[in-house]
């Protein structure tokens, strides 16, 4: 179960007091507003609050107040402009908060994220959970021959279920002796912010994110693209569905000039150019590295 009893009560009072506001919504959002959606075996990510819309976005970039003679198509258009030339101030006018419950591990990696307002849960002052991050069959894979820090085949058989058998059992034995530190026949034990050393990576903790638009695409386009983990990439494409229903013309701009598109360097550009005039062009006449050259054939397919 996702949420504890505590933190769906709070969620069922919340939803049920709605109040007025005379401030802009997104009614896509307002649908997301405080529901728990769960990700992976025992995460899940919320929307606690927001602050603006597709309509701020064009608000900023005008610096206008009135609707005037705007239409949507002229909104979509705009928004499409500041996305496809690296405009960044006016997504910075959206802001989003999340509640977020993910492995350690994985929140390791997301902090690198530097441009956010984080409070994470501490076990210095609270105990965490029993609840550990044990991969399902099909994401329990070896290390690539090819990419350090990638996955390669999946685990078959005999060697899967003895990873599994390891992983489940070293979790527990770490929580055991986690609890055992803490209270020993009723005497005082550890104290919690020395006890917590000797819990796995795997374990479960909770966190509130808030960020803007701009760098929650830039979140999104590291953490959504097909390459990355994929237990980040489990919360990012989910978090990428919510920012839909929130901001969907910025999202539909997002997804074509940042997710689907791509970067070319200057010696690629002007190799494509060269083949574009019937130009026949390889690695060696391009001036481009091995790797430089497999990953602009890669754009090209």
């Amino acid at each position: 179960m996702p949420l504890d009893p505590q933190h769906q009560a709070e969620i069922d009072a919340q939803r049920a007091s709605p109040r007025p506001t005379l401030r802009a919504v997104s009614e896509g959002m307002e649908a997301r507003l405080y529901t728990a959606h769960p990700v992976l075996d025992h995460g899940f990510v919320r929307v606690i609050d927001y602050m603006g819309d597709d309509a701020a976005i064009v608000q900023a970039a005008r610096v206008s107040y009135g609707a005037g003679t705007r239409h949507v198509s002229n909104d979509e258009g705009l928004i499409r402009y500041l996305m496809r030339h690296w405009h960044s101030t006016p997504f910075e006018m959206c802001e989003v908060k999340f509640h977020v419950k993910l492995p350690v591990f994985v929140a390791r990696q997301w902090i690198r994220h530097r441009t956010a307002n984080v409070n994470e849960y501490s076990a210095r002052y609270s105990i965490l959970d029993r609840e550990f991050y044990i991969p399902a069959p099909e994401h329990l894979a070896a290390q690539s021959t090819v990419n350090n820090q990638g996955r390669g085949e999946v685990l078959q058989g005999d060697e899967a279920a003895r990873v599994l058998d390891i992983l489940k059992s070293d979790a527990a034995r770490a929580y055991d002796n986690y609890e055992g530190m803490l209270s020993q026949d009723n005497q005082q034990g550890l104290a919690r912010e020395l006890a917590r050393m000797n819990l796995p990576a795997n374990i479960y903790t909770q966190w509130y994110w808030k960020t803007d638009l701009h760098n929650l695409f830039h979140f999104l386009r590291l953490r959504a693209d097909a390459h990355a983990q994929y237990e980040i990439r489990a919360y990012a494409e989910l978090m990428l569905d919510i920012t839909a229903d929130w901001v969907p013309l910025a999202t539909a701009a997002f997804r074509d000039y940042r997710l689907g598109g791509a970067t070319i360097s200057a010696k690629g550009l002007e190799a494509l150019r060269r083949m574009l005039k019937g130009e026949e062009v390889t690695q060696e006449s391009s001036g481009m590295s091995k790797r430089e050259w497999g990953e602009l054939m890669g754009v090209l397919g």
